[in-house]
């Protein structure tokens, strides 16, 4: 039998939830291309319940430990005397999360001399180190599509509170004040502005049919162009590089997959073909941005406004320059995680799981690496190579 550990973040402050602000999610029944849903052969926890901390174990536990498997569930991530650390090295599958991701190294996959199967309960893989699974034959899977829809919400949110200046707004009435000017010497209609999407993927769509009502002027970016019915249903305007459509734009939106290709791909340089005062949303990966070259472009003005939810490292350390850079609209990794997210995604994890032990086939859309090379959705989106240098950072997190 196999032995199984998961990776997941904190309970609550106060403790894992006796209750819920709702009753019930609303049901969906396909995502927006007509892909299925996650279809295990059952579920052992009630949709909306809090599924991605420990306490939630994403539902498995019942599921695994009935069929024989061992399964280990920690927080604890970071570092070579973390339990993730000491439970990798005769594990069998690694189960982790985008927001609280165990970073798979090639040095920790050479170490995990069992490791068959490493599952991201989520989407984006690229806290594994992709040529390394490849070349030691090791299965990379994701729950596509399972979140992407929470995503682009999160961005049409973060684009409307940067613009509106909501965030200090908010506070002066947290702070007991009336102080309408300090309120709107920032804040603007989004109204007739131009934002572009670098990647029109599942989400980077969402994103631009989402903004359409607005009455805001569309723009992508991708390596794959959409098909023209989608651009002229849209209005679309369509840009061959990254570089050509900076400079058309008032909102920049990054919705790429991370991997070395994307790697800080704004950086001081690209940062000077934005329009002085452009606002740049980031809900793919922290480290598709020099950290510090979007500090220093918020510092002078460059950048008006800089959103998001992703960090690098994560959890990102108490002393990273995004938690006290002015203007920014930042929160923990959350986008993906909603509990609306995560009973799809603990759903897909658990599709999957099913599919591995019963020797099935893996749905093509989930794979990201299988036989030694890019499969499926993986290699449509990812390139060969590694984006987990520099993870060893997270454990400044821990110390300070």
């Amino acid at each position: 039998m196999a032995k199984v550990v998961c990776v997941l973040y904190d309970d609550p402050i106060n403790g894992y939830p006796a209750s819920y602000a709702r009753d019930s999610l609303p049901v969906v029944e396909r995502y927006p291309d007509g892909q299925t849903l996650p279809t295990p052969k059952a579920i052992d926890f009630v949709p909306g319940s809090l599924l991605g901390s420990v306490s939630g174990e994403l539902g498995l536990r019942n599921y695994l430990e009935s069929n024989g498997h061992s399964f280990v569930v920690t927080s604890d991530k970071d570092g070579p005397d973390s339990a993730f650390e000491r439970e990798l090295v005769d594990a069998d599958v690694v189960i982790s999360q985008p927001f609280w991701p165990a970073y798979l190294t090639a040095e920790r996959i050479a170490k995990a001399k069992k490791l068959k199967l490493a599952l991201t309960a989520g989407i984006g893989s690229d806290h594994v180190d992709l040529q390394a699974a490849m070349e030691r034959g090791v299965t990379v899977a994701e729950v596509t599509y399972c979140n992407s829809i929470s995503v682009a919400e999160h961005v049409v949110m973060t684009i409307l509170n940067l613009v509106r200046n909501y965030t200090p707004s908010h506070q002066w009435a947290v702070d007991g004040g009336w102080n309408i000017a300090d309120c709107v010497e920032r804040s603007y209609d989004v109204e007739g502005m131009h934002v572009g999407t670098v990647a029109a993927g599942r989400i980077g769509v969402a994103v631009l049919r989402r903004l359409k009502p607005f009455g805001m002027h569309l723009h992508y970016t991708d390596r794959h162009r959409l098909p023209k019915e989608v651009e002229t249903e849209l209005d679309l305007t369509w840009h061959e590089t990254r570089e050509d459509m900076y400079p058309a734009c008032d909102v920049v939106t990054l919705n790429v997959p991370l991997h070395p290709e994307t790697e800080h791909m704004i950086n001081d340089q690209t940062l000077k073909l934005f329009k002085r005062g452009a606002y740049l949303v980031n809900t793919a990966r922290g480290k598709l941005c020099d950290r510090d070259a979007v500090a220093r472009a918020l510092e002078s003005g460059q950048l008006a406004g800089y959103g998001g939810d992703v960090w690098f490292p994560q959890p990102a350390p108490k002393d990273h320059p995004w938690r006290k850079m002015p203007h920014n609209a930042m929160t923990p990794h959350i986008s993906g995680t909603s509990l609306s997210a995560q009973t799809r995604y603990a759903a897909g994890t658990r599709e999957i799981l099913e599919c591995f032990f019963e020797n099935r086939p893996i749905r093509d859309e989930y794979l990201i690496v299988q036989g030694g090379n890019l499969a499926g959705v993986g290699a449509h989106s990812y390139s060969k190579g590694n984006a987990t240098g520099g993870s060893e950072e997270a454990e400044k997190f821990k110390r300070s």
